[in-house]
Order: C-alpha cells, then sequence, then structure tokens
C-alpha cells in the first residue's frame, strides 16, 4: 500500500538527522560490499543503546530526504563508496505505547540506496536491499522494551554496486602502486547517471491497530455502461473480523458497496481513467474506503484505508496499444530523479514543476528510467492522467556474472515488490523489466523468459516490456515481451554528425523488428546533447540546432510508421542530469529538452509543437483541446 491513512497518527521524521562516514577510496581488506558489515564493521563501531553517534567520531548534519553526494564541500562525500550511518531521535506521543493491546508502530521508508540495516534503540529491526522501493519495520515491541518514548533510528546505508545487485556494478582495486595508493579502488558501473545515494525519500513512523489491514488488490473491467471493480483484502493480527467496502465518485457520492476479503463492485455508467489528452476529465479517480473491525483480547478494533481506484482497461494487440478500447499513442519523455543539491532526494517543488511542464509540452506519458520513482510522483501521475511505464531497476545489465541465479533471485525479488507498490495504479499501463541489458547473451533468453513470466505471474493484467538496444535478430528477450521497446541514437552515437542517415536507418529499424516479432514498436529513447546557448548553423553535434535537426528527422519517420505498427515516441531526456564523470560529460548528460534547473532548450518548442499537434489529431473528433499558455 501507497500511504497508510487510518485514525491512528502518522510522524515524518524532521529533515537533519546525523550522518558519519569512512574514506571512500581507501579500504583495509575485502571490498565494502554490503554484507562484510556483519563480520567487522559494525561490531568496531556499534555500541549498546544508549548511546550516541558522535561517540564513534565526527558527525555532521544531513538532510532527509536527499542523496548525501552534494550536501557539502567534499569531493570525498562527493563520490563516496562504502557505509555511511544515519541517526535522529524523536519523542513519541505516548498514547502510541498506551493501551491494551496498544497499537502496533511501524518505521517505514520511502527508499534509502542501496543496502540498508536498521536498529531502534540499538536492536536491528530491518534490512533491506535495494535502492528505489519502500521497505518497512514493526517496531513496537522494541518500544515497549525501552525505557520512556524516545526512539533512537540508526541507519547503516552502503552504496556499493556488484555483479548482483540491481543496478549491477563492480569494484574494482587499482594494483599499480606508482599510480594509485594502498587499496585504492573505484566502483564501476554500466549505465549513464550519477550513482547518488542515501536515504532519498521519506521516512515515516506511523501506528495501526493490533490487528489491521495489510494489503488491498484491485482490478478492473468495464463496458459502456458497467465496470466491475474486483477487489481482494488481507488483514493480519485477527482471524475474527468483518470488512465492509464503500466506493465513492469524486463529489463523494456511494456508487457500490461490499463486503468480505474477495468480491467485486458493479459501477453503473462509470467515470473510466483517462491519459490526459485522451479525454476532457482525464485521471478520474474513485474512492475506495475499507474499514476493518475485529476483536482482540477482547478489544473491538477498527482500521480504516482508503485507496484512488481509476477504472480502465489496458489491452494490446499485433499493431495497437488500447486503453479503455481506445488506440492509445505515447508521446512522452524519459525522466531522472534528479536536481541540483538534492540529488535523488525527494523534491516537492521540482516535481510539481516538471508535471506543470509535462502538461505544458503536451506529454501524456513517461518511463520511469531507469528505476522506481517516488510515490508522491506516482500519486500525481494517477490523479493528473499521466500514463506510466514502470521500470526497475534493471539497468547496466552488461556482465555474464549479472545473468546468473543469484542475480535472478534478487531481480524476481525485486519485481515482487514494484508490484505490490504500484498495482493499484491506474497510471500505469505497462511493466519494464530492464534497460538495454546485454540481451544477445545466451544466458538472457533464460533469463528475461523467467524475469517475464514472474512478472505477468504477479500481476497478469499488464502487458510487460524490457527495453532493448540489441540487434533485432539476435535479442534473447525479445520473444517474451509484449511490446518492442527499442533505442537507438542514429547520427549521435552512431555515425556521428550525420543527420541524412537517419531517415534510412531508423526505418530499416522499425520494419526489421516488426518482420520479426509482429509486436507494436515504442522508440523508448532517442536524442542529442546540446549546450544551451551554443549555436551553429548548419547545424553541429552539441549545439541546439542539432539536437532539434534530429528531433526533425526522427519525427518524420515516426508520422509514417505510427500509422502502422509505431505506437509511441520518449524523447531521451526530459531535463540534463548529472553522470559519472567523463571525456564525453560535460556536467552531466545534456540531452534534455529542459536544463537542470527547468529552464526550455529550443527543442522543447519543437516537440511541444508536435505534442500537442499529435493530441488534437486524436481528439477532434470528440473535444477541442487548447494548450496551456497557448
Amino acid at each position: 500500500l501507497p500511504f497508510y491513512y487510518s485514525s491512528q497518527q502518522t510522524a515524518p521524521q524532521p529533515p537533519l538527522w546525523s550522518c558519519a562516514g569512512g574514506n571512500s577510496q581507501l579500504w583495509e581488506g575485502t571490498p565494502p560490499a554490503a554484507k562484510t558489515v556483519k563480520s567487522h564493521f559494525l561490531n568496531a563501531l556499534f555500541l549498546p543503546f544508549p548511546w550516541n553517534s558522535c561517540q564513534t567520531g565526527p558527525v555532521i548534519d544531513m538532510p532527509v530526504p536527499a542523496s548525501f553526494n552534494d550536501i557539502t564541500q567534499d569531493p570525498s562525500l562527493e563520490n563516496y563508496i562504502g557505509w555511511v550511518w544515519y541517526e535522529k531521535e524523536v519523542l513519541l506521543p505516548l498514547r502510541w505505547l498506551q493501551g491494551d493491546p496498544a497499537p502496533r508502530v511501524v518505521l517505514r521508508f520511502g527508499s534509502a540506496h542501496y543496502y540498508s540495516i536498521v536498529w531502534v534503540n540499538g536492536v536491528q529491526v530491518v534490512e533491506h536491499e535495494g535502492g528505489h522501493l519502500p521497505f518497512e519495520a514493526d517496531i513496537s515491541s522494541v518500544l515497549q522494551g525501552s525505557p520512556g518514548a524516545l526512539c533512537r533510528i540508526t541507519v547503516a546505508l552502503n552504496n556499493t554496486l556488484t555483479p548482483h545487485t540491481l543496478p549491477p556494478g563492480s569494484i574494482q582495486y587499482m594494483t599499480d602502486k606508482t599510480r594509485y595508493p594502498k587499496n585504492y579502488f573505484v566502483q564501476n558501473i554500466k549505465f549513464d547517471f550519477f550513482n547518488y545515494a542515501g536515504i532519498h525519500r521519506p521516512v515515516v513512523l506511523y501506528t495501526t491497530p493490533a490487528a489491521y489491514i495489510d494489503d488491498i488488490t484491485v482490478t478492473t473491467t468495464s463496458s459502456e455502461s458497467i465496470a466491475m471493480v474486483q477487489y481482494q483484502v488481507s488483514v493480519v493480527g485477527s482471524t475474527a473480523y468483518s470488512l465492509s467496502l464503500s466506493l465513492r465518485d469524486q463529489e463523494g457520492k456511494e456508487v457500490a458497496t461490499g463486503d468480505g476479503p474477495v468480491g467485486e463492485l458493479k459501477v453503473l455508467n462509470p467515470n473510466l481513467w483517462w491519459p490526459y489528452l485522451m479525454h476532457e476529465n482525464p485521471g478520474y479517480l474513485y474512492s475506495l474506503e475499507v474499514k476493518m473491525q475485529a476483536q482482540v483480547a477482547g478489544a473491538l478494533l477498527e482500521d480504516i484505508y482508503t485507496l484512488p481506484v481509476g477504472i480502465r482497461t489496458v489491452h494490446v494487440t499485433s499493431t495497437q496499444f488500447l486503453i479503455n478500447g481506445r488506440p492509445f499513442y505515447f508521446h512522452g519523455v524519459n525522466k531522472h530523479e534528479d536536481a541540483d543539491i538534492r540529488g535523488k532526494g525527494l523534491d516537492w517543488p521540482l516535481i510539481v514543476k516538471d508535471f506543470n511542464l509535462l502538461h505544458w509540452l503536451g506529454a501524456n506519458s513517461f518511463r520511469t528510467s531507469h528505476y522506481p520513482y517516488a510515490e508522491e510522483i506516482m500519486d500525481l501521475c494517477d490523479a493528473y492522467g499521466i500514463v506510466v511505464i514502470d521500470e526497475s531497476p534493471g539497468v547496466g545489465i552488461k556482465l555474464p556474472e549479472s545473468f546468473g541465479n543469484k542475480s535472478l533471485q534478487h531481480h524476481l525479488a525485486v519485481m515482487e515488490e514494484l508490484i505490490r507498490r504500484d498495482k493499484n495504479r491506474p497510471s500505469v499501463v505497462m511493466w519494464s523489466v530492464a534497460n538495454e541489458p546485454a540481451s544477445e547473451l545466451p544466458p538472457a533468453a533464460h533469463y528475461f523468459k523467467t524475469v517475464i513470466a514472474h512478472t505477468k505471474a504477479l500481476d497478469p493484467s499488464r502487458p510487460v516490456t524490457f527495453v532493448t538496444d540489441a540487434n533485432y535478430a539476435l535479442d534473447h528477450g525479445a520473444p517474451y515481451v509484449d511490446v518492442i521497446c527499442v533505442n537507438s541514437y542514429f547520427s549521435w552515437y552512431h555515425d556521428p554528425g550525420h543527420l541524412e542517415v537517419i531517415p534510412l536507418q531508423l526505418t530499416a529499424q522499425f520494419e526489421n523488428w516488426y518482420k520479426t516479432y509482429q509486436k507494436p514498436i515504442i522508440q523508448s529513447e532517442y536524442g542529442a546533447d546540446s549546450v544551451p546557448g551554443l549555436h551553429s548553423d548548419p547545424p553541429m553535434m552539441f549545439t541546439e540546432e542539432y539536437q532539434t535537426a534530429m528531433l526533425r528527422e526522427y519525427h518524420s519517420v515516426f508520422d509514417k510508421k505510427r500509422k502502422e505498427y509505431v505506437i509511441g515516441e520518449l524523447i531521451w531526456n526530459f531535463a540534463d542530469f548529472m553522470t559519472s564523470q567523463g571525456t564525453t560529460r560535460v556536467l552531466g548528460n545534456k540531452k534534455g529538452i529542459f536544463t537542470r534547473q527547468r529552464q526550455p532548450k529550443a527543442a522543447a518548442f519543437v516537440l511541444r509543437d508536435r505534442y500537442w499537434k499529435i493530441a488534437n489529431e486524436s481528439t477532434n473528433e470528440v473535444f477541442q483541446l487548447n494548450s496551456p499558455n497557448s
């Protein structure tokens, strides 16, 4: 469940935590892989409760949520690899610790990158691997055994990536003593964005009754006049409970009721959930209130959860992507959670600004490249009608060892976490299990067959894809996807500077993929770097003119093929973003149509004109669209 709404209270944690770290590039002994911490690092530093983090050495204030990399002027922290410690003390309301039975107290992290071990009052409560999905712990028993209402939260966090993490990476020791200090190492990665680390999303303490609603699953079907909302509710803490459900429209009118843990609700003349620019009332959400009452230890307990519900269907044919039975064309963007100073930390002003820019642009969709985005972002997609291709952190799967069973089992677990979090979101219309893996390697066949089958078993209601840049004839994963998502950078990484080759090469790309697989195709990435204010006529690489010229060459082919089997185009990228330093990256990747500070380049206006034209073509028979600030 994305958020917990109940009669109990929630307590977001104050923004400043204490933070301590070590030396990022000098490590005694083995590389700082996540689980080595138990053998020596924690035993050396962790003291019994009560203790203070200052006892272990220097600490600094660290905002949460935020990446730690860009907060200080210390370059060693910017490029830090290894363990860091976060700590925060809070006072809990005494009513959270009283009662018979006492409330259940839960500590929840929206995300922390990458491997986390959490203690409360000196007692370990949870471990989690993965940097982009939530995790939580029931800390009730720990608090009951602690004096007073003090709650000291301590987090050991490691951002080391290995061949078996998602995303993968590797540690390389530099053994040439004439060039590097002793035990000098670097973190190698196979993806093109900065490996920001820290507690990136909110930390929340919340309570539930001792018996509580643990999970809700909703699926919908619809016809012209009737919709069915199928539901399953899981309750933990009691077998003697009752459930009642009420579905209300946006005016608060009750439109359907039900009871019991499994059932369906019939909605007459439903308001369907439509994408932005596909309907005059996009993003329509009902509210499903689930109320549980249970007897526990002679007490009557009540828990209430309210879930937004969008009624919509998704279907894929050999040439079309259908939402509510109507053809949908993805005209959108790829994004990153990335900004000055806070890195990948949740930033509400930036989130709202980005949605305003999406509306201005006429974008109806985006892919969560290359990891699951914050729940707060996904909530707005549901509410605004922005369609989402929800992608796992399976980016940079290039090494043969990353296709082994250890990696596979972790990938399956990540998909379970992702689907549990986002399964009820109407904005999510397709799962993407990976981006640009080495799918030409023979082990990729079993790997992606297994991951995709597992994903479909967890959620049969949505199509599944992964994003490829492999040769169409050699891709071992493509036979198992429902939609072909292909990345290509003609005249940039291939034939750089030669815009004239785009029509021929792009046309051949589409025709080869479709002839081989007979599946609809999305151009999931295309683009060019441009430095704001750099100009050239005739267009030269890295100028704003070259970026716009490349877009127009791609668009001319899209316009021909979208009449056949091309169902979408997603520009790379929405905004400039930070990467590791390198000779081809000048303060990051500059393929954004907006700068990192969200100012438009010339390409933004080209794309805006195109997207609004496409939107009006598809809706002019139903209603008239007017672009914002037109």
